[in-house]
């Protein structure tokens, strides 16, 4: 009964620490709702990793296409298709793409998981207070998994609360690896056929499916 009491108090300590901060949610549902706005989004993003030594171990830069559910990664090394049903990973030189079904369980950040509230499932979140990131103030916001069997520690939002945009994260591997995004050139509301996320092997002669 005594264990059964302490394994009680400990789940209600735990909660009563695990509450989010009001403030980081107002900032979090404004930019969720601005983007929810749009019926398209196109991105340039650029991804830098940092690993547990804290050299740089790569950066890479591509292009993002976002409508509903629906959306497009592309860089030199792969590209990723998603129509909300199915997921294509296209790897061009290797010439094969991998077919999967999406999981709605997956703690992966995709671009379609930025029109949700993932947050408030996944995560517990506090407003760090602002920062100024090149030449702006800057909200920052730290997430942190309620999960703690994932592989990511906490992510840093950066958010411009006039533009209730998010302009660059981080995240924080328990491996010790870092992963810095930035987003530029943001356009929205553009003409994006539903083609554009699907994966249509006729256009690529040779290609490999791998259905997993």
């Amino acid at each position: 009964m005594k264990k059964l009491l302490f394994a009680a108090l400990a789940l209600l300590t735990i909660q009563s620490f695990a509450q989010s901060d009001p403030n980081a949610k107002k900032i979090l549902d404004g930019v969720s709702a601005k983007l929810k706005s749009f019926k398209t989004l196109q991105a340039t993003y650029n991804l830098t990793v940092t690993n547990k030594a804290g050299k740089n171990a790569g950066s890479k830069s591509g292009t993002f296409y976002l409508k509903g559910q629906k959306y497009q990664i592309a860089d030199k090394a792969m590209q990723i298709f998603s129509d909300g049903s199915k997921i294509w990973k296209y790897d061009p030189e290797a010439k094969e793409v991998s077919v999967s079904a999406v999981d709605p369980n997956n703690n992966a950040i995709t671009p379609a998981k930025l029109l949700s509230n993932f947050y408030e499932k996944d995560y517990t979140y506090k407003l760090n207070g602002n920062k100024s990131i090149g030449g702006k103030q800057l909200a920052e916001i730290e997430l942190t998994p309620t999960n703690k069997s994932k592989n990511i520690s906490k992510m840093l939002v950066y958010v411009d609360q006039t533009q209730q945009m998010i302009v660059s994260s981080k995240v924080f591997e328990t491996s010790g690896n870092t992963y810095a995004y930035s987003i530029s050139n943001l356009k929205t509301n553009n003409n994006l056929a539903d083609n554009m996320f699907t994966f249509d092997a006729k256009k690529f002669p040779g290609v490999e499916v791998i259905e997993q």
